[in-house]
Formats: C-alpha cells, structure tokens, sequence
C-alpha cells in the first residue's frame, strides 16, 4: 500500500472515531496520525533490516507526538489512538484491523524475556484509556478492555475486562468497540459485590432485630408468668 492509501485511510478512521473532527484538514494536526504515518515508513525500513534508520524515524515520531510505536511491531489497517500521549506498543505486538487505543495504553512485556513477549490484539479491540497489557498473549478480537485495567492473561473473543488485575465481566458482546466508543459504562464487579454485602448485611440486621423483640416479649412474658404464681402463693 502507498503512503497516498495510508493517508486516505487514515482520514478515514480518524473522522469515523473522532466526533471532534470537523474537517479532513484536521486529521494532519492529529499526534496518532503523525505516529501512524511514521511508523508506517519505520516498519519498511525494518523489515529491509535497517534498524538504525528504522528506530531514528520512530524516535522522532516519539518525540514530537508522544506516542512510541516499535518499528518492528505488527499493525493491521485501521489503527486508531484517540489523544495518544504515553502510548506505547512493544517490538513484538500484533494489532489486527480496526483497533482503538486510548491515551496512556501500554502493550509491554513483563521482562527481559526473548522471542514474542507482547500482546497480540485481534481484529476490533479497544483498550482504554491507562489499561496495561503486558505479556505474550492473545486479546480476542470485539474486547473491550477498561480504562485502568492491567491485563496480564489471555482474554476470549467478545469480552470486557476490567481491574487490576484485569477481571472478564461480561462474555459475549456483540457490539463493536469502534462503533459505539463508550470506554465508561462497563461493568463493575466490585460495586456489585459490595452492593450485595450491603443487602445481605441489611437483612441481618432486621433479622437480628427481630429476634431481639421476640427475646423481649418471651422475658416479659416470663416475668408475668413468675408474678402470677408469686401472688397464687401469697393467696
């Protein structure tokens, strides 16, 4: 593909994703369309085996968008990173078509391991903003990861993870991430748990209060009881 497709492209998904933007013009001021650009030409270089010119063009893209891209990384059509600043994708990640990233995302290793020791993200996944996936695994593709979150295990196709560390919350999502964007109402296991805490602790409280009522009615009746045969024995 020529850069002249790589820009269109890009134009693209930029105004697809991006409800700020008003014009085509616009995308050229964009950081993630900068970093893109660049790290198309770094990838070429890099597969021809010139590192040295390969890293220089990405570190200069690092350096005037904040958004660190390893030429030697694997990125599918479609890439978008809304805002971008603190992005950074490891030398051995793989990205398949039509995934979005958020600020402050890291796709990492977790060591000085060798071979493949970064993520591979399927085809329409968004991860949040600040989420951490560190490792050599798989997220399946239309998963969603949640802003935060630190994901370091193997999510299935069709998820949403969030926490630390990263939790799946909800299976089987057939909405796309790209489509709708919505990066806030996912779904919070821990309010959940504490919310049925706070229920059950309720109906213990009731139950403890009702069993004190019917100590108290058994003591008075006692008390009856004792004064009724205290007076028989004065008759």
């Amino acid at each position: 593909m020529g850069i002249i497709s790589y820009v269109r492209e890009e134009i693209q998904v930029i105004r697809e994703r991006d409800p700020a933007i008003k014009s085509n013009m616009e995308v050229f001021l964009y950081p993630s369309f900068k970093a893109i650009m660049r790290y198309r030409v770094a990838h070429k270089l890099y597969l021809k085996k010139h590192y040295f010119l390969a890293r220089w063009v990405s570190q200069r893209a690092v350096r005037k968008t904040g958004i660190e891209i390893h030429p030697g990384a694997t990125i599918g059509k479609g890439l978008f990173i809304d805002h971008g600043s603190g992005v950074i994708i490891g030398e051995t990640a793989e990205l398949g078509d039509n995934v979005t990233l958020y600020q402050g995302v890291t796709l990492g290793g977790t060591g000085k391991e060798q071979g493949k020791r970064h993520p591979t993200l399927k085809d329409n996944v968004m991860v949040s903003a600040g989420a951490k996936v560190l490792g050599s695994f798989t997220i399946g593709k239309n998963s969603k990861i949640g802003a935060g979150s630190v994901v370091l295990k193997e999510v299935p196709p069709n998820c949403t993870v969030v926490g630390v560390p990263g939790r799946i919350v909800k299976r089987d999502n057939e909405r796309l991430p790209r489509m709708d964007m919505d990066q806030v109402h996912l779904p919070d296991p821990i309010s959940s748990e504490i919310e049925q805490l706070q229920s059950e602790n309720l109906k213990l409280h009731q139950q403890i209060h009702e069993m004190e009522k019917h100590m108290k009615c058994l003591k008075s009746k006692e008390k009856i009881d004792e004064g009724g045969e205290d007076s028989h024995e004065i008759i």
